[in-house]
């Protein structure tokens, strides 16, 4: 697990207390993918991860000590704010955190949580809607798979469904299972993932919209 290296004994404290996070960056936008695609929300994108995808477009992320640790009361102000009442936690890999005490907040000011987890690490907070993306890197821990709403794998090349399918038979009945081409590798993927998805009906196709929208 990679830590922020934090010198500040009362902000170590609060980070592990989760009231402090280091954040990346947060904007209002419309979710691009999976279930929720079009739906408008805010994001807050939690700096660090060392699952390490070679695929990843956010890798800036990685590191935490480049993200500045931040009030969570401040993160959910801002949240506050906004037009929409939904949320969307992402990363990095945000279960790197505590993220009891940003959820509780949240929930004070009737806002939906949703978080976007490769589940690497064990859950905490109050979710509305649960997305697991596992990663090869690094398997999901606990009882994520059978918490998650939704299943999104990225497909980077053929073998990658089957293991898409190792993880659909962990979930529960009602979550929703979606394949999704990844975006440098969409042109050859998606034609197979078309052809699957016609073959085995429960999964569906996500598609990285806001990337079309040119959007964040």
């Amino acid at each position: 697990m990679i830590s922020p290296k934090i010198n500040n004994p009362e902000h170590e404290n609060l980070l592990k207390q989760g009231r402090m996070l280091p954040l990346m960056e947060e904007f209002y936008t419309i979710q691009g993918e999976g279930f929720n695609t079009g739906e408008a929300a805010w994001f807050i994108r939690v700096g660090g991860c060392d699952v390490g995808c070679r695929w990843c477009d956010v890798k800036e992320s990685w590191n935490p000590d480049l993200h500045p640790l931040t009030s969570t009361d401040s993160i959910v102000k801002n949240a506050s704010e906004q037009p929409s009442k939904a949320v969307v936690v992402t990363g990095g890999e945000p279960l790197m955190y505590n993220l009891d005490y940003l959820c509780s907040e949240l929930k004070k000011h009737q806002i939906k949580t949703y978080l976007e987890t490769s589940g690497a690490y064990p859950l905490s907070g109050q979710w509305d809607w649960i997305c697991l993306s596992p990663k090869k890197n690094m398997s999901p821990v606990g009882e994520i798979t059978l918490k998650a709403h939704e299943l999104k794998v990225i497909i980077y090349n053929d073998s990658d469904i089957a293991w898409a399918e190792k993880f659909a038979a962990l979930v529960h009945d009602k979550c929703m299972l979606f394949l999704q081409p990844e975006w440098s590798r969409a042109k050859y993927m998606t034609p197979v993932i078309i052809e699957y998805v016609k073959n085995n009906p429960k999964w569906k196709i996500s598609l990285q919209s806001h990337k079309f929208m040119h959007i964040p």
